[in-house]
């Protein structure tokens, strides 16, 4: 039976809020979902990729969704293009995932928990409305906040799985 992830640091959004209020409350749960996933593992576990055929792992989908925190709040946002990736490099398929030999968890974790933050910092004060720019394209703060939830939410789905097949734990 799959049983809730029951942390202190996650709760499910009110029924009842306000639009940015809600926005920012998904954001959080699904955040906060990533990190209990990766919880409670060694760095090898962490670093596994259980499914032969996918580059997918929990510490690559960490370093991945620092680079999508970035790239959305850092470089969309702020209409700052010129804004470098962390470790994204077009040379190298999936540059973020792989290779992970060398990669530090302490490191990694932190990167992304100071693009989290640095999100937070650039979102705020902003109207939902505002508009960021993306290949020339205007982008409002609501789209960024709608594609950062559904990109996480599926990226979960992911972290589930690869869970799962790592040490049997389920829950979401």
């Amino acid at each position: 039976m799959v049983q809730d992830l029951v942390d202190q640091r996650r709760s499910e959004p009110p029924y009842l809020l306000g639009d940015r209020e809600m926005l920012e409350a998904w954001l959080e749960f699904h955040r906060v979902t990533l990190l209990l996933k990766c919880e409670g593992l060694d760095d090898a576990q962490r670093k596994a990729r259980p499914v032969p055929t996918s580059n997918l792992s929990l510490h690559g989908l960490i370093r991945h969704m620092a680079e999508v925190e970035r790239n959305w709040f850092s470089r969309v946002l702020p209409a700052a293009p010129d804004t470098p990736p962390i470790w994204f490099d077009p040379a190298v398929q999936d540059s973020e995932l792989v290779p992970l030999d060398e990669a530090d968890w302490a490191e990694d974790l932190a990167a992304w928990q100071a693009e989290c933050e640095q999100s937070r910092i650039n979102a705020a004060g902003k109207e939902l409305d505002y508009a960021g720019v993306r290949r020339g394209e205007p982008v409002s703060l609501r789209w960024i906040y709608v594609h950062m939830i559904e990109e996480y939410a599926r990226h979960n789905g992911h972290a589930d799985l690869i869970r799962e097949l790592i040490d049997g734990a389920v829950g979401w």
